[in-house]
């Protein structure tokens, strides 16, 4: 043992000893946040003995290729700096700094994963990438969620004793003579790693496991950042799964072609959506609630009592029972309602470049005379919104609108519902008066985390948690609906009310059904007759059903279908994250992924738990046709209007 401790301190007491020293640093923060990742993660991680093997084997492999990367700016530093110099006393105080720095910046990170974990259950993936974009209502939100200044207080006083651990080594290394060639060839071989390890290695290598939780556990946070960095736009003919395009075109035809529709050419998805008899000049008010899963609602199973509106709501309308989101973000929902389009790898469309100008929900309504408008409680620039719906045939209207005396409540994330319901009604007045019909989206942002809304509105205090946020969204629903029923226009209104996404996206599987599903209430009293609706419906379908209610004939791109139409057996649904695409029809569950993989499974639609099976070669190319086909659609331009 002591032999071994003289070693270690050699390899310290080297002129190379601070790198080596930062990346003992790296992978032991690293261990340390894995394990407490692990124990929260609890129940739902499969506590094998070879998953236990695979997190800490594997997530040693990831940190110490993250520990490469680091230590770059440090190998080339100690390498060209002369014996001379680096001796100096003053230099090793640079030293000191620079360890005390990213001491700090490690600890910071491994809070930092602690909190996404336990907002979405994964390591830093794609969503952590857009909040460094929208570092304003990110780093608002955090403040105003977590005690941010104990917590950096803490962490800085451990970085202190931390470095002052290390800091002989540090001093040791200044004093340590190494020729220049010797340094030079150090310096190569731990320069020529991070390079390897770009060219070879990717974050796929962590999913060893059918336990989505060992496969994340396995990863490392800043790899992943990094991973998602790169790739937040997947190519799909170079990354999935593929068939010819004339295959794609052949299929498509097979799978939109409905008893209403005639295509337009021999290529392409555009055709003409023919309903017979009068048009309905209803107005359409459809508002996209944000993070609503469908088991917050008493008819799936809740027994809490968060949405009694909204209970009562379904009751006397359209509750779609069976009706599943495109993805787990605010933005691939309003891709989907807007687009009826199925999610294609990568960032949302919403937030793509060269979005403008599709065939959208409100590029129809606007053919159609109608008033079309987005109006959002947070501002809009944020997630793209503005851009993308101000192109795509709405008027965008956001918090900007509100005077300071309308607003009783907000938070980072914007105004609190009932002020944006507000908002909305003087608009949905305006409309009226001018006369002509109106279609409006409206979305919500209160029931997001820090949970805040007015006090007195619910029994549940403010900032107390995501049900006290669910119970208020659903009491200013339960008033904007009220304060409707007022109106002139109210008789002929429909209103739709439908989450973009889930609470939440985690399951023991990388597509876990249970968190996609998500309710849907069309609600119209003097116009639509109270069911439950219980057949398989997609996000993407919600626009074709709409304008079919309406009985419009237009010209189509969606790849919705109008599901009250729809023949009995065709129903179909999509679900995804940024990189794994889910089809789900006829009960099965097929799952396109990067590296052309392909994965066909049995889900249990209640808790989310999926097994495995052969794929089903038709099921495939259904699924490839849907996906391959919307992606060189939006690519090539030619799902424009």
């Amino acid at each position: 043992m002591s032999s071994f401790k003289k070693s270690i301190k050699t390899v310290l007491n080297h002129r190379f000893g601070p790198v080596f020293l930062v990346t003992i640093l790296i992978i032991l923060i690293s261990f340390l946040t894995r394990i407490a990742l692990l124990i929260k993660s609890g129940s739902s991680f499969d506590w094998s003995v070879g998953n236990i093997i695979g997190v800490f084997v594997i997530g040693l492999f990831y940190d110490l290729i993250m520990a490469s990367y680091f230590i770059i700016p440090l190998v080339i530093y100690i390498w060209l700096m002369p014996d001379k110099i680096f001796r100096k006393r003053w230099q090793r105080f640079l030293l000191y700094g620079y360890f005390l720095i990213i001491i700090f910046l490690l600890l910071f990170n491994a809070v930092s994963e602690w909190f996404f974990w336990d907002e979405f259950s994964t390591r830093y993936n794609f969503i952590a990438v857009d909040y460094l974009i929208y570092t304003t209502e990110v780093v608002g939100n955090i403040w105003q969620s977590y005690p941010v200044g104990k917590l950096l207080i803490a962490l800085f006083i451990i970085s202190i004793f931390l470095f002052w651990i290390s800091r002989k080594y540090i001093k040791a290394s200044t004093v340590t003579s190494l020729r220049f060639k010797h340094r030079s060839l150090i310096a190569v071989i731990l320069l020529a790693l991070p390079v390897l390890s770009f060219m070879v290695v990717s974050n796929k290598l962590k999913n060893f496991s059918n336990n989505q939780y060992a496969n994340e556990l396995s990863g490392d946070g800043l790899y992943d950042f990094g991973s998602a960095f790169i790739n937040n736009e997947l190519d799909y003919p170079t990354f999935y799964t593929k068939i010819s395009d004339e295959e794609v075109n052949t299929t498509l035809k097979k799978l939109l072609n409905t008893n209403n529709s005639t295509f337009s050419n021999k290529s392409g998805i555009e055709r003409q959506i023919t309903n017979h008899g009068a048009e309905k000049r209803m107005n359409v008010v459809l508002i996209s609630v944000e993070s609503l899963s469908a088991n917050f609602l008493r008819d799936f199973g809740n027994k809490d009592g968060l949405t009694p509106n909204l209970d009562s709501l379904a009751n006397h309308g359209i509750l779609f029972t069976n009706l599943y989101a495109s993805g787990t973000r605010t933005v691939r929902g309003l891709e989907a309602l807007a687009l009826s389009i199925p999610p294609t790898p990568g960032q949302s469309i919403v937030k793509r470049p060269a979005n403008e100008n599709l065939f959208s929900l409100g590029s129809v309504f606007r053919s159609k005379g109608y008033n079309t408008s987005y109006i959002y409680g947070g501002y809009g620039y944020f997630d793209n919104m503005s851009y993308f719906f101000g192109h795509n045939g709405y008027d965008v209207i956001d918090r900007d609108a509100l005077s300071k005396e309308e607003i009783h409540y907000e938070n980072i994330w914007g105004v609190a519902d009932e002020d944006l319901f507000t908002l909305s009604l003087r608009k949905l007045d305006n409309y009226y008066k001018s006369g002509k019909p109106f279609f409006t989206q409206i979305m919500t942002v209160s029931n997001h985390r820090p949970y805040t809304y007015p006090e007195g509105r619910v029994n549940i205090p403010s900032h107390t948690n995501r049900e006290g946020a669910v119970k208020y969204t659903d009491y200013a629903i339960g008033k904007f609906i009220k304060d409707a029923g007022k109106k002139p226009w109210f008789d002929n209104t429909i209103f739709v009310i439908v989450a973009d996404h889930c609470a939440s996206s985690a399951g023991k599987v990388e597509l876990p059904v249970d968190k996609y599903h998500i309710p849907m209430i069309i609600y119209s009293p003097k116009n639509i007759q109270a069911q439950h609706f219980n057949r398989l419906t997609a996000q993407i379908d919600i626009a074709p059903t709409l304008l079919g209610m309406l009985n419009f004939s237009y010209k189509s791109k969606f790849f919705g279908y109008d599901i009250f139409r729809l023949e009995p057996g065709r129903e179909r649904a999509f679900i995804s994250t940024y990189q794994s695409l889910g089809y789900i029809h006829n009960g099965k569950l097929l799952i396109l992924e990067p590296n052309r993989k392909v994965e066909q499974f049995t889900p249990n639609f209640n808790t989310g738990e999926s097994k495995p099976e052969k794929v089903d070669q038709e099921l495939l190319k259904e699924a490839i046709a849907y996906y391959q086909g919307a992606s060189y659609l939006y690519k090539n331009r030619l799902y424009g209007k």
